[in-house]
């Protein structure tokens, strides 16, 4: 069987991780590609409410094998709470795999992290502080440690050494910050090879041999497609692809085995720290919404932008990704709005463009084109059955798929795993 993934079409925050737990029922395993620490995805299922930030959000049915992929940079700290979390509420990790490959989030990363973003001042980039740009930084710059260095100490003090010394010499020369201990970070990449040791491997193989069986793989997307590196609103961007093609990379996984692509979108627009959203409402309209749908980061707890559903991102979105069938979440939070806005064209220099502009300068200076149509007063929230839906949210989705160009094959009315309309299968 092939693979599918599901990826955010927007900023992030779509609600990925209750679609992930949804879709993995019928997933022998679940694959997280891109991303660190700084991704939070929410799970509330009958066994609980989790927030998950490494572990692949799978790990709640006991058929599936999860995979930290090649692509993610691991925090080996906040990997074992997390792991010691689950098992604690009676969650079996012992499924879960981390690539070999992986890069390291090492104490150097987090601390560097902060300064630069402190020393942006008025420019900073809203980074979340975790580390996880300056650990692809050196991934690339071919400084990094990668999980796999952790199985031979003895090689990895001489490399640690050299490289701490010239973090160090940044911390304390650039940054005029107290310098880190060698002996505490070799310490803890002791204390990791112990704990993280009996998760480690080559996981391509977990994820090559469970095709070949014929199982349907779940590939995992962190953050949302206007957040990468590559494709997103630079430089207000997060340091991986969240995109299909990071699925490629980040998993050593070749697209002819990626048969179906889904795009998650939140039935409105979100978006946390800097950067351009051309559809973002004015602030007493957000935060009433806001406080509505408890849009606060899962990671952070900083308060999200709100915006209507921008239609000139999505297609865009839709696009780079190749989306072969959408996911609405958040229909619910909508319940009871006079009138819905979808963002249908950008007014730029007087002029109006369908298109989605490369630069965040360019994207500063548009200004939305509105399309309003009737909201609902009947309720959406719980509706497990398409026909339960009010006429006027049915007429929003489907010009939702009509500006897109993509059917909606799932619907999502609430945060319970239940509380969900499955249209056309996903998976």
């Amino acid at each position: 069987m092939p693979a599918y993934a599901a990826i955010g079409g927007q900023w992030g925050d779509e609600g990925k991780g209750k679609i992930v737990d949804y879709m993995a029922e019928k997933a022998s395993c679940v694959v997280r590609y891109a991303g660190g620490n700084n991704a939070g995805h929410t799970v509330i299922n009958e066994q609980g409410h989790f927030s998950l930030h490494l572990v692949p959000s799978g790990i709640f049915w006991p058929h599936t094998r999860c995979v930290i992929g090649n692509g993610v940079v691991v925090d080996p700290d906040v990997l074992i709470s997390e792991s010691q979390a689950l098992q604690e509420m009676g969650i079996d990790t012992s499924r879960l795999y981390v690539d070999e490959r992986a890069h390291l989030i090492m104490p150097y990363h987090i601390l560097l992290d902060r300064l630069e973003e402190e020393s942006r001042g008025a420019g900073a980039l809203g980074t979340t502080g975790r580390g996880v740009g300056p650990a692809y930084m050196d991934k690339t710059a071919r400084s990094g440690i990668r999980a796999v260095d952790l199985l031979d100490l003895d090689s990895l003090k001489t490399r640690l050494k050299g490289i701490l010394d010239w973090k160090n010499s940044l911390i304390t020369k650039v940054y005029e910050a107290e310098s880190v201990s060698f002996d505490d970070v070799y310490g803890k990449c002791v204390e990791w090879k112990e704990t993280l040791g009996p998760y480690l491997t080559p996981a391509e193989h977990v994820v090559h041999e469970s095709l070949a069986r014929g199982e349907k793989v779940l590939l995992e997307g962190a953050q949302g497609t206007l957040l990468d590196l590559d494709h997103g609103t630079y430089p207000y961007v997060t340091s991986s692809s969240p995109s299909i093609g990071g699925a490629c990379t980040g998993l050593g996984l070749s697209p002819k085995e990626i048969e179906g692509i889904v795009g998650v979108f939140k039935a409105y627009s979100t978006r946390v720290g800097s950067g351009p959203l051309v559809a973002e409402m004015d602030e007493d309209t957000a935060s009433v919404l806001r406080e509505k749908a408890w849009e606060y980061g899962t990671t952070t707890g900083r308060a999200r932008r709100i915006g209507w559903f921008d239609a000139v991102a999505a297609r865009y979105s839709a696009r780079v990704n190749g989306f072969t069938s959408l996911v609405l979440t958040r229909l619910d939070v909508l319940d009871g709005y006079e009138s819905l806005k979808i963002c249908v064209g950008y007014e730029l220099d007087g002029k109006v463009i369908d298109h989605f502009p490369s630069s965040a300068q360019t994207l500063d200076r548009c200004t939305p084109v509105y399309e309003e149509l009737p909201g609902w007063d009947d309720p959406t929230a719980s509706v497990t059955e398409l026909e339960g839906l009010p006429p006027d949210a049915l007429a929003y989705i489907k010009r939702l798929e009509e500006l897109v160009g993509c059917e909606v094959h799932l619907i999502s009315t609430g945060p319970e795993r239940s509380e969900t309309i499955l249209i056309k299968p996903v998976l």
